[in-house]
């Protein structure tokens, strides 16, 4: 059970502790943030309300406890980072019973996705020897008009301090994707959770504390954005910032300064399928790619753009996959629960309702019930719909049909997003023409979008973000080039 066993010293009385400076505590303020069950819509959790005085406490010891770390050799970050990798799925069940519980993700879905992420941590612990194990030898005579009198020796240094700042939809997963890649390179973490996930993410942190990271190195600070996001991100500590969310990355990125970002800020991926696609398989991946986590996901497939002559083979075959998906609880293994709150929910629904106005053709009947909002597949869409262009973050998908390739890569382009696409089709000079065509940072070819494996570069562009994920980007961009220029008397030659 969450916040028992050796998780208990996280829980204070029925609201949750911070984590800074290696110890559980309580907030000075005295106030707390409740956290909604988004299937019951009552309070499952509370969590502390930290205060900016708070703040500049863990920003201090996350400076002291980086110096330090920056001396620990290579092989004993990658140690401690295997150690924690294996506490995370050795405690996988109540970290997962949390994420049912503050985020309704399906049971099976909240373990795999604890899982991953211990994996992940220990793939970059790999990773991260081999990277930073290795620098460059340069030497002068290689650019006109010099003798062989310099040698330049390069290697990779840590930035300092990062602030991490993972999403709701995957707190844990998207949280040590920050952190692994920021410890292994020698740098401290402050970790700013979303409020749905806190709790989930608290526990994350805990398996770190257990590993015996040194103190203040690791930091988790909760509360309300109002009072702490802008200070946290605008605080003179922070060395980078890693950021995934939507948009409030674009405000951050105005704020921050001249320090590095790592920005992901959502998508509208669309899906574009030709006339000669398999159309089981795009059936198959549209479900995947639109549906799973009832479509809250950056890299979901947010539209459809079909060639006319197969359209409606296709939407009768999603059709039939939409009527066997179940809907429910998460703790039921439902494939669509409900939504992360009332708001998004709303939202949603707002979509669905302006696309009913402008005549978009309903293939199931519309039905929510609180949070829940059942699957809905939506032909006919057109471009002054707003469904068309918004990411809706729910499980309610439009399908736009079209009549020549030039329409589907027009349509996707001129969005404002640009995480991911994906074509389908069976002809392969087409795929890659059309890929290459498509302003999006990843194109998938006869599968729907994803992030992972998490060692894949994963980048959007436009409004989709800023710098590039995936572990060994990750690494790279959260470290510097530090130089050493070796001056010699008179030219050396090897074996001259």
């Amino acid at each position: 059970m969450a916040g028992n066993g050796v998780f208990a010293e996280i829980l204070d009385g029925e609201v949750f502790k911070y984590y800074a400076d290696g110890e559980w505590k309580k907030s000075s303020s005295g106030k707390s943030v409740a956290i909604v069950n988004p299937t019951t819509r009552k309070t499952q959790y509370k969590v502390q309300a930290c205060s900016q005085e708070e703040v500049n406490k863990v920003m201090d010891s996350a400076k002291s406890a980086q110096k330090l770390w920056a001396k620990t050799p290579l092989w004993k970050r990658a140690e401690l980072l295997h150690k924690a990798a294996a506490i995370l799925k050795e405690h996988k069940a109540p970290i997962a019973e949390s994420l049912v519980k503050e985020i309704a993700k399906p049971a099976k879905d909240a373990v795999t996705e604890v899982v991953r992420s211990g994996d992940l941590v220990s793939y970059c612990a790999e990773e991260g020897v081999r990277i930073l194990g290795e620098g460059k030898f340069l030497v002068s005579d290689s650019f006109p008009g010099n003798e062989r009198t310099k040698y330049c020796l390069t290697s990779k240094i840590p930035l300092g301090v990062i602030l991490a700042i993972p999403p709701f939809n995957y707190p844990v997963n998207l949280a040590v994707s920050k952190i692994a890649p920021a410890l292994i390179a020698g740098n401290s973490i402050v970790l700013k959770p979303p409020t749905q996930g806190a709790v989930s993410a608290l526990h994350m942190v805990h398996c770190f504390h257990l590993a015996g990271f040194p103190k203040g190195l690791i930091n988790c600070v909760t509360g309300k954005g109002s009072e702490i996001g802008d200070f946290l991100t605008m605080h003179p500590g922070v060395n980078c910032i890693s950021f995934t969310g939507g948009d409030t990355g674009i405000a951050i990125s105005k704020k921050a300064g001249m320090i590095p970002l790592q920005m992901e800020l959502g998508g509208k991926d669309a899906c574009i399928v030709l006339e000669d696609a398999d159309l089981d398989l795009v059936a198959g991946n549209i479900i995947k790619g639109g549906f799973s986590y009832s479509g809250q996901r950056c890299t979901a497939v947010k539209v459809v753009l079909v060639m006319e002559s197969v359209a409606d083979a296709l939407v009768e075959k999603v059709k039939a996959k939409v009527a066997k998906l179940s809907v429910g609880a998460p703790e039921n293994d439902c494939d669509i629960t409900p939504v992360v709150s009332e708001s998004s929910a709303n939202f949603i629904e707002g979509l669905v309702m302006d696309a009913k106005e402008k005549g978009a053709t309903f293939c199931q009947e519309y039905k929510r019930e609180g949070n829940l909002i059942w699957p809905l597949l939506l032909d006919n869409v057109r471009p002054d719909m707003r469904i068309a262009w918004e990411e809706p973050f729910g499980p309610v998908l439009p399908l736009i049909r079209i009549n020549s390739i030039e329409e589907g890569i027009h349509h996707c382009n001129a969005s404002n997003f640009g995480l991911q696409g994906c074509v389908f089709t069976k002809d392969i000079n087409k795929a890659i023409m059309i890929g290459d065509a498509m302003e999006t940072g990843t194109v998938q070819i006869n599968s729907a979008p994803a992030r992972g494996p998490d060692h894949f570069p994963f980048q959007g562009i436009k409004d989709s973000g800023i710098g590039s994920q995936g572990i060994t980007n990750s690494i790279n961009m959260m470290t510097k080039i530090k130089t050493t220029v070796i001056n010699l008397p008179s030219p050396s030659y090897t074996m001259g």
